[in-house]
C-alpha cells in the first residue's frame, strides 16, 4: 500500500479534510461536491463494507498499518504527524484514522417505503449528535428506515457518521418533500403515521391497537420545539410516552429509543 507523505497542512492533495470542525463550511460544502468524511477505523470500515467508494485516506503517520489489509486499489493514501492532521483539520485527531467517500444517490420516499414495515419520520432534527444517535437506535431496534423533513441536518456529516458509529450506512433513508404535505404518501403506502408529543390527550404508546403498531411510521420533532402544528395536523394519531417525576419529555433520541422498542417488542422476526 504507497503511502504519501504530507508535511503541509495546505497541501492541496488533502483539501477534503480541511476545516472539519467548521459545520457551517462542511455542511455548504460537503453535500454539492458529493463527498463525506469518515472518522475512525471502525466507521472507515463500515462505510467500504456499504459500497461507499473511496477518495483517500488520511491517518496518523504513526497507524498506516490499521489500514495494512485494505486493498486501496487506485485510492492514495496520505500519512501526517499529528501536529499537520490538527492544522488541516481544525482538532486532534484522535481517532487517528480519516477517510474521504463518495456520496450515493439517495432513494426517493416512494423506494423506502416499498421495502419497510416501520420507519422513523423526523421532522427539523438539525442536532448533527442526535441524528447520529437516532440513526444507532433506528439500526439496533429493527427499524427500517428514516425519512427526513428537507430541513433536518445531514446524516452523512462527520459527527453524525461518528455517533451512529456507522450505522447510518446501515439503515436506507430519504428526504420527504414537500413538507409536511408528503406525510400523505406515508399514508397512503399503508402506514399509520404516530406523532410523539408530551401532549395530556396523546395516546400512551404502550396502548396503541394492533392495526396502529403493524405499520408504523413514528413522527418525531426537534429538541425542544418538538413537532410543528401542521406536522401534527398531518399525522393519524398522537402518541406520549409516559413519564414519571415531573419530567415531561425525553431528548429526542431517547424518546426515538424507546419507541422503536416498544413497538418492535412482540415482534417475532426481532427475537
Amino acid at each position: 500500500m504507497p503511502v504519501h507523505l504530507i508535511t503541509d497542512p495546505d497541501d492541496e492533495r488533502i483539501a477534503d479534510y480541511r476545516a472539519l470542525t467548521d459545520v457551517e463550511l462542511r455542511t455548504r460544502w460537503e453535500p454539492p461536491h458529493g463527498l463525506f468524511i469518515a472518522e475512525g477505523e471502525l466507521v472507515l470500515r463500515r462505510a467500504l463494507r456499504a459500497g461507499y467508494p473511496a477518495r483517500s485516506y488520511l491517518v496518523d503517520a504513526k497507524r498506516v498499518d490499521q489500514l495494512a489489509d485494505l486493498d486501496t486499489g487506485d485510492t492514495p493514501v496520505y500519512a501526517a504527524t499529528p501536529d499537520v492532521l490538527r492544522e488541516a483539520t481544525g482538532f486532534h485527531v484522535h481517532r487517528g484514522v480519516l477517510a474521504s467517500f463518495r456520496r450515493q444517490p439517495l432513494p426517493s420516499a416512494a423506494e423506502v417505503l416499498a421495502t419497510a414495515r416501520r420507519v422513523v419520520i423526523l421532522e427539523d432534527v438539525n442536532n448533527h449528535t442526535n441524528l447520529g444517535a437516532i440513526f444507532r437506535a433506528v439500526a439496533a431496534l429493527g427499524v427500517d428506515a428514516v425519512l427526513l423533513s428537507p430541513s433536518c441536518a445531514d446524516p452523512l456529516y462527520r459527527r453524525s457518521v461518528r455517533v451512529s458509529m456507522g450505522e447510518v450506512f446501515a439503515v436506507p433513508y430519504a428526504k420527504l418533500d414537500p413538507w409536511p404535505a408528503a406525510l400523505a404518501d406515508v399514508r397512503d403506502a399503508g402506514f399509520t403515521v404516530l406523532a410523539m408529543t408530551p401532549a395530556p390527550d396523546a395516546v400512551p404508546i404502550q396502548r396503541l391497537t394492533p392495526a396502529q403498531r403493524s405499520r408504523a411510521a413514528l413522527l418525531l420533532g426537534a429538541e425542544g420545539a418538538g413537532l410543528t402544528p401542521a406536522a401534527m395536523a398531518a399525522s393519524d394519531v398522537r402518541v406520549v410516552i409516559p413519564m414519571r417525576r415531573g419530567v415531561d419529555s425525553l431528548n429526542v433520541a431517547a424518546a426515538t429509543a424507546v419507541a422503536c422498542w416498544e413497538l418492535g417488542r412482540d415482534d417475532p422476526t426481532l427475537s
